[in-house]
């Protein structure tokens, strides 16, 4: 099957053991264009009959499959590599259409992908355990990595393109069979990715995609089937994932909300540290568990700061992510849109300082778009609801701070510890926030921490249930399990 880059596209389909199926539960909703408000297509749930054809499909291939030498594992996977970058432009058009950020940021979403997919072809490397001879008198020892069978992985609307490939390149390198359970807000990169994935020549079984909602969620979390599931969402649903999963007995890491922190020092380059604050935190509509939402600033810049910020917040362009100019593009529902202005006027009511308001925006010819510009507080309490939740808008908030003792104090009191950054020129408070900082992804001198492929993604405290991250050497851990072999040849 084809999927044309404009819409209305056909119906959104599962992938099961290598063909294409309407997903065949009673339920599904509409896939809506969020700048335009244009219906582009349908998603089916699937029933547990979907779930567990997957299932048992993915148990057959997985028997043939993790018995695969590795090295012709691997090969689907430079296949794989090579289509995204031939595709990488439609599918950057898709994810606009679908999701509502900007292309720039469509296409950068995807080359992270890519980049997981690389470190994934080296998994001969990678999934090496180790050996001792001699570990004992006539013996040696090894470890010996070996996969264990069906992982699923639940993902977010946030980044529908990347983060599947957190995990599906490893988990099928390493010999695993993986079924994808997308989001539902927007599915049809999904369907694009996989029929990418069919043309690169897996077996049949391998790597398969369920559509559903919660009920197809939970039927992947209850099955007996599934070794393992991998979640990225919000805090809440996170817990829930991992509680279900782990009751029923199967590895899980649940990457969840986030409330981040940048702090700026006096010694910082302003106009950068200003430029940073404001990519960081309405890049994607402020939608990404990265977005570093509140700024902790030394009083002697504060004033001076905030202006900064403001001239740079002013001069956003909001509109559709596929017109040229476009800073930030539209929310991914009315619904999310509504939330996020009722935080704004719940920050308004706690006293903040509202400098900038960004619910007044209007894009002409989109108008019924999920719009929000740039919206900026001072001023800001750690008690403000504003701070202690995530927003997951365009929302930033300013507060001025003795020093970076307290700077660090206000950070670490979040609930939250999913990233931080610190924009300064001097060493010494570099290495202090280095050391004192909670939270799992830190920037010095970068707005958004994102690490790369051949990194794991951080996250303490609330912003992840595991012990295992995604991406990197973490995910080989995840997908295997180590048997020693321990063996003895005497000369008798």
């Amino acid at each position: 099957m084809t999927l044309e880059t404009a819409p209305p596209w056909e119906d959104v389909q599962n992938y099961i053991d290598g063909d294409w199926h309407a997903p065949s539960g009673t339920d599904g909703q509409d896939v809506v264009n969020p700048a335009t408000g244009e219906t582009i297509s349908y998603v089916g749930f699937s029933s547990t009959d979907d779930v567990d054809a997957a299932v048992s499909a993915g148990q057959a291939a997985f028997e043939e499959w993790s018995e695969t030498p590795v090295e012709e594992r691997i090969q689907p996977l430079f296949e794989l590599k090579q289509l995204l970058e031939d595709h990488q432009e439609e599918l950057a058009e898709v994810l606009v259409r679908e999701h509502g950020k900007t292309l720039a940021e469509a296409n950068g979403e995807l080359r992270r992908g890519i980049e997981n997919v690389e470190v994934a072809c080296g998994i001969p490397s990678m999934m090496q355990a180790g050996h001792l001879p001699n570990a004992a008198p006539d013996i040696d020892e090894t470890a010996i990595r070996k996969p264990l069978g069906v992982f699923t992985a639940i993902t977010p609307f946030n980044f529908p393109g990347m983060i599947p490939l957190w995990f599906l390149p490893y988990a099928v390198a390493t010999g695993n069979a993986f079924i994808l359970k997308p989001s539902e807000q927007d599915p049809v990169i999904a369907q694009r990715l996989f029929e990418l994935i069919d043309e690169a020549g897996f077996p049949d079984g391998v790597v398969q995609l369920v559509n559903g909602g919660v009920d197809t969620v939970n039927a992947l979390l209850d099955h007996d089937g599934i070794q393992g599931a991998s979640f990225v969402g919000s805090t809440p649903v996170a817990e829930t994932v991992y509680e279900r999963a782990a009751a029923n007995g199967k590895r899980v890491q649940a990457q969840g909300g986030a409330k981040n922190h940048i702090i700026v020092t006096e010694s910082a380059d302003l106009e950068f540290a200003a430029a940073k604050t404001v990519s960081s935190a309405c890049a994607c509509g402020g939608e990404r568990c990265l977005a570093n939402d509140v700024v902790v600033v030394e009083e002697g810049v504060y004033d001076e700061f905030v202006d900064l910020v403001l001239e740079e917040a002013t001069a956003q362009t909001v509109g559709y992510g596929l017109d040229d100019g476009t800073d930030i593009g539209a929310l991914i529902t009315p619904e999310h849109e509504s939330r996020v202005r009722d935080l704004i006027a719940t920050g308004d009511e706690e006293g903040a300082e509202l400098l900038l308001d960004g619910r007044d925006v209007e894009v002409d010819g989109y108008e019924d778009g999920n719009f929000l510009g740039p919206t900026v507080f001072g001023d800001v309490d750690p008690e403000m609801t504003i701070v202690r939740e995530e927003i997951f808008g365009p929302v930033l908030g300013l507060m001025a701070v003795d020093d970076v003792d307290e700077a660090i104090d206000v950070m670490n009191r979040s609930e939250f510890g999913n990233a931080a950054s610190l924009f300064t020129g001097d060493g010494a408070d570099a290495q202090k926030v280095r050391h004192e900082a909670d939270v799992g992804n830190l920037g010095v001198n970068a707005g958004t921490a994102a690490p790369m492929a051949f990194f794991h993604f951080g996250g303490r405290k609330d912003s992840f249930f595991g012990d295992l991250h995604a991406q990197g050497e973490d995910m080989i851990h995840f997908y295997t399990d180590k048997t020693i072999y321990i063996e003895r040849w005497p000369d008798s």
